[in-house]
Order: structure tokens, then C-alpha cells, then sequence
């Protein structure tokens, strides 16, 4: 059974921090991926990661503020989100896809998705 287990999410002052799991068990996905979706709003890129050279993206938003990183062992994916702002507040999803094409921005070139995680930055 494909599993994708977001945690690490919780409530945080402005400026703050959170690092964000996503743990995948069943198979091994090519790029690995985090959206988030605030309410009112559909759901946004927020960073991308291939598995095979840990070649990363980032939305603009997010870009100097959030890094990922990977334990290949446990299969892990991370989300270190520095300098939280309250415009950041939302679900935030893992999603595994088995595709690696040049741009993996686009939610529906994901094929598994985790329950999401709640973030939540107070002002």
C-alpha cells in the first residue's frame, strides 16, 4: 500500500519556524512535492524535489525562506520553513509523483497525495 504520512505541522508566532515530515512507504517515488492550500484558495506549488539528484524548486513565495531536505534511508522528505509569515498559514500536502519532467509545478502530475497537515501563523 503507497503511503504518503505529512507531519510536523502545528501553531506558530510570525517569524517562527516548523519543519514539516512526509514519510513514503510502498513505493518510491520519482519527485516528491509540497502544496498547500489556505481556506478560500486553491492549492499552490510550494516546493519540488527530484529524488535521484535532489534537484530542487521553489515557489516564489517561499524562496529564501523554506528549504528541503531528504533522509534517502527512511525515505523522508522535509520542509524546513524559516521566517514564517502569516500569508503562510494553510494545509500543507505531501505528493509523490512518478514522473521527473523539467517543471513539476502543476498539482495533477502527482499521483499520490498525503492527508495534509495544518499550519497555522499567528500575527
Amino acid at each position: 500500500q503507497v503511503q504518503l504520512v505529512e507531519s510536523g505541522g502545528g501553531l506558530v508566532q510570525a517569524g517562527g519556524s516548523l519543519r514539516l515530515s512526509c514519510a513514503a512507504s510502498g513505493r518510491a517515488f520519482s519527485t516528491y512535492a509540497w502544496f498547500r492550500q489556505a481556506p478560500g484558495k486553491d492549492r499552490e506549488f510550494v516546493a519540488t524535489m527530484r529524488w535521484s539528484d535532489g534537484s530542487e524548486n521553489y515557489a516564489d513565495s517561499v524562496k529564501g525562506r523554506f528549504t528541503l531536505s531528504r533522509d534517502n534511508a527512511k525515505n523522508t522528505l522535509y520542509l524546513q520553513m524559516n521566517s514564517l509569515k502569516p500569508e503562510d498559514t494553510a494545509v500543507y500536502y505531501c505528493a509523490g509523483s512518478f514522473r521527473q519532467f523539467y517543471s513539476m509545478t502543476y498539482a495533477s502530475l502527482y499521483d499520490y497525495w498525503g492527508q495534509g497537515t495544518q499550519v497555522t501563523v499567528s500575527s
